[in-house]
């Protein structure tokens, strides 16, 4: 895979995200996808992927901004740069109690492209700069 069809892959990827187009995200996804959870699990599979999604659309309303793409020369490896910008509409178990609160933190992703399809997302945030955020209010 080129550069430029790495960095348009990655490009649909987050944009199906921002639209919350779930289907459009796994349409990027390989079968058998790597899911590393911030300071969280590894998950396998797109199914696993399709769930995690579902579950985390009933505690966040997201969207990222200021995104910046970075490509390998082979366009095996991505990462993107990005603030999340969200809503906490559901407390999460282990979390704080949501009621609506606003957030914003630099946050990024790492992708393994093969086949023209990403294999792996590890996603990276602070999670206790959140936490702090919704404490806030």
């Amino acid at each position: 895979m080129t550069r430029d069809n790495a960095t348009a892959l990655i490009r649909t990827y987050l944009d199906a995200f921002n639209a919350k187009n779930f289907d459009g995200m796994l349409a990027c996804l390989g079968e058998d996808v790597i899911h590393d959870i911030n300071q969280g699990g590894r998950e396998i599979g797109k199914e696993k992927f399709r769930w995690f999604n579902a579950t985390m659309s009933r505690h966040y309303d997201e969207e990222l901004g200021d995104i910046v793409i970075m490509v390998n020369e082979t366009g095996s490896r991505a990462a993107a740069e990005f603030t999340v910008r969200g809503t906490y509409l559901a407390t999460a178990e282990g979390l704080p109690e949501a009621n609506g609160q606003r957030y914003a933190l630099p946050a990024g992703i790492f992708f393994e492209i093969e086949d023209g399809l990403i294999m792996r997302v590890s996603t990276s945030y602070n999670l206790q700069d959140w936490i702090s955020q919704v404490r806030a209010g």
